[in-house]
């Protein structure tokens, strides 16, 4: 028996790259930046941790319609390794493959929104571009 799941919250670092499949499948591709802000010799310390994933059909459009540099997410999903030869050398990556992407609100210059709302009310709720009764197909 063995478990793989990651659940992290962070912010895209880049603009979401959308790419179809020779299949036909829509797959996305974008980085997310996580924080973890800790005390050491009484300082305040922030590391930031950065994160490739992958999210694949419906989801992947939402993601690529709504989302962008410096939106909020929440990932739900596994860790998925990569191999390949390069110059006779063995190459790796490990990234999230996403089961489901949670849109976070817009922060307003007052802080944050108020939960299912934006900023400037141009998108729809988060519940209505990121649906978790989807069935996922790689």
């Amino acid at each position: 028996m063995s478990l793989n799941s990651v659940n992290i919250m962070g912010n895209l670092t880049r603009d979401p790259e959308l790419k179809n499949t020779p299949s036909g499948k829509t797959v996305c591709s974008m980085a997310i930046a996580n924080n973890r802000i800790f005390t050491k010799n009484n300082e305040r310390v922030t590391e930031v941790s950065y994160f490739d994933v992958e999210v694949w059909g419906p989801q992947a459009e939402n993601c690529g319609k709504y989302l962008k540099r410096g939106s909020g997410v929440i990932v739900e999903g596994r860790l998925k390794q990569d191999r390949w030869e390069k110059d006779g050398k063995t190459q790796s990556r490990v990234r999230i493959s996403a089961n489901n992407i949670h849109f976070m609100p817009k922060r307003t210059d007052e802080g944050s929104a108020p939960r299912g709302s934006y900023a400037q009310g141009q998108e729809p709720s988060p519940e209505a571009v990121s649906p978790s009764d989807i069935a996922w197909e790689e």
